[in-house]
């Protein structure tokens, strides 16, 4: 059997002592949440999902459970891996929880990081949507109206200037690449001093195009590398990491004006975005049923990433998981994207009623595109005056085509001060839009009573994605990445579920009253 592969044995309850028992009754309200979480989870049947994460050979592993619990835990009160285990020593709570006895220790705190990793976001995904099948079993979770919302993660990295970020960039390629030929890289080390010995008394422009041509020729150098065919794996990812990391600062210089540019090479996958104000990290984005006010879908990207697109990614991982159909859907401003909605409501698609707010076009005063009348076979368009365009032109940018008005004979219309400024040299210019089907269906939508009903629902995601971000540390990343941070988000979801479900059952809410 080959060591660190580890395999998953049959259950085996905790062996608690009747002193054991008697110290946790006596103890332990009978209230506290971990006890209600015990009665109205199954954390057997999450175990069952996690089969395929533990090979077949191997050591032992440590009970899942132990871990599974160890992250909730970690999640409903927010703290670090050492914080947890250092609370299980002294939590009876804790300690009743896990199935651990006065006399039970912990294994390492390393244990638990091993299995996060091996579980990943794939794994991760399986516990979540294990919770919310078991959610669906008791009747909380309906297919009526999903609501969809975002908000911005700010990345565990400290920005570097322009410089730092080369060298950075330059530094973890150089060690990478120790492993594989030291003696360049010591070459390159005496190098990387003479720069500097050369550049002290230049401006920050000249020292740093100093450093990007070192950093290109570092790059050719170690593409060309001859690695032994016997490397280890780990030492040959990393290398390849950092000639991707590399790579991506080169092109942020050579296109300054580029998205998607690299901020820190400490987590090369954190980007720069917009959401009120600029920020340096990621984007989760989520979606709720209406009724049970549980997550059911989760999604995190690079800032920057299209919510749009988003939106599909949700539904499908809903969908593929519970293979359920679901009626409407209900999204913010940024869904606005006659692309999505024509996808979102595609009977091959998913196939939901979208509710999105139409945007609020201001014109000036002058005549909306919707006031021309585009003719049959889409060779031109009428203006409110009767006058046709005389050409039109594809705008792939905008998916729309473009239909140019005459100037002369614009600027010799009567209503010209209702369609174009006078001083303009050229004729009006209007944009059909390849979705205009689909932005007339949202803005007939948006003027009936259903569409008042879903957006005074629309709240209760905006609250439930509040209470990810400021009782479950979703603001900030715990960890760097994007596939981590990934994790991060959905154990902050599946904790947010866990008491959710438990506040729904003890209640007794069931399919009739959610």
């Amino acid at each position: 059997m080959s060591e660190g592969m580890p395999m998953l044995l049959s259950y085996c309850p905790p062996q608690l002592t009747s002193e054991d028992r008697k110290l946790f009754d006596t103890l332990v309200p009978f209230d506290h949440w971990t006890r209600r979480a015990d009665v109205h989870i199954d954390f057997l049947q999450l175990r069952e999902s996690l089969e395929p994460f533990f090979k077949d050979s191997g050591r032992p592993a440590i009970e899942p459970v132990l871990f599974m619990k160890l992250e909730l835990l970690m999640f409903h009160d927010g703290l670090s891996d050492s914080q947890v285990f250092q609370r299980v020593q002294t939590d009876l709570a804790y300690r009743r929880f896990l199935g651990l006895g006065c006399k039970d220790y912990l294994p390492d705190v390393s244990t638990l990081r091993k299995f996060r990793a091996r579980l990943g976001v794939e794994g991760h995904k399986e516990l979540f949507h294990g919770l919310l099948a078991q959610a669906r079993g008791y009747g909380l979770v309906k297919d009526r109206l999903r609501l969809k919302d975002a908000t911005h993660v700010l990345a565990d990295i400290a920005i570097p200037a322009g410089l730092q970020l080369v060298a950075q960039a330059r530094n973890k390629l150089l060690a990478a690449a120790e492993r594989f030929d030291a003696e360049q890289v010591a070459g390159e080390r005496v190098h990387i001093e003479t720069i500097r010995t050369r550049t002290d008394d230049q401006g920050n422009e000249a020292r740093l195009l100093a450093r990007i041509e070192h950093l290109r020729d570092i790059l050719t150098w170690v593409e060309n590398l001859e690695v032994p065919a016997d490397a280890e794996e780990q030492l040959w990812h990393s290398l390849i990491s950092a000639v991707e990391v590399a790579r991506k600062v080169l092109a942020g210089h050579d296109d300054p004006k580029a998205p998607g540019k690299v901020r820190s090479t400490v987590d090369p996958d954190a980007r720069r975005g917009k959401h009120g104000e600029f920020y340096d990290g990621y984007l989760t984005d989520v979606m709720i049923d209406a009724d049970s006010e549980l997550f059911t879908a989760i999604n995190v990207m690079p800032a920057g990433g299209s919510e749009s697109a988003s939106a599909r990614v949700l539904l499908e991982q809903e969908q593929s998981a519970h293979g359920n159909g679901i009626e409407q859907f209900s999204i913010d401003g940024a869904g606005y994207d006659g692309s999505m909605i024509r996808d979102l409501e595609s009977p091959e698609g998913p196939n939901v009623e979208v509710f999105v707010p139409p945007k609020a076009k201001s014109n000036g005063g002058k005549f909306t595109a919707e006031q021309f009348e585009s003719s049959e076979d889409g060779s031109h368009m009428t203006c409110p005056a009767g006058e046709t365009s005389q050409y039109k032109q594809r705008d792939e940018k905008r998916h729309a085509t473009a239909y140019r008005f005459n100037s002369e004979t614009c600027h010799a219309c009567p209503l010209i001060n209702q369609c174009i400024n006078s001083k303009q040299k050229h004729g009006r210019t209007v944009h059909k839009s390849d979705y205009e089907r689909e932005y007339q269906k949202v803005k007939e939508r948006a003027q009936t009573e259903e569409y008042a009903a879903v957006k005074r629902e629309h709240p209760k995601v905006e609250r439930r994605l509040g209470e990810l971000i400021n009782r479950h540390g979703g603001r900030r990343a715990r960890y760097r990445g994007l596939n981590r941070v990934f994790v991060q988000q959905l154990l902050c979801a599946l904790t947010a579920n866990v008491k959710r479900m438990i506040r729904l059952l003890d209640a007794g809410t069931t399919l009739g009253g959610c």
